[in-house]
């Protein structure tokens, strides 16, 4: 039972490293914002293209970052259960 258990314990750890590694990008507003997320759920980077951002409409940059780092988000945690399958 113990040999088990440090098996599982090893495969977890060695689940946990490859996330560190994984990067999930993500777009939203057709690229004017692209955000990169770690496999820890950190977000790495955040990029966002001048020319395509109206500054007399900060909500709708604001928007497409909500949606950028949501979207992240959801496939970095679809990533990490799949890993830790």
């Amino acid at each position: 039972m113990a040999f088990d258990q440090v098996k599982m314990l090893n495969n977890l750890r060695k689940a946990q490293n490859e996330l560190k590694k994984e990067i999930v990008e993500v777009e939203a507003g057709d690229g004017a914002v692209v955000v990169q997320v770690t496999g820890e759920l950190k977000v790495k980077k955040i990029k966002i293209d001048p020319d395509q951002v109206d500054l007399d409409d900060i909500e709708q940059l604001e928007h497409w970052l909500e949606i950028a780092i949501r979207d992240g988000f959801s496939k970095a945690q679809e990533i990490a259960a799949q890993k830790m399958k």
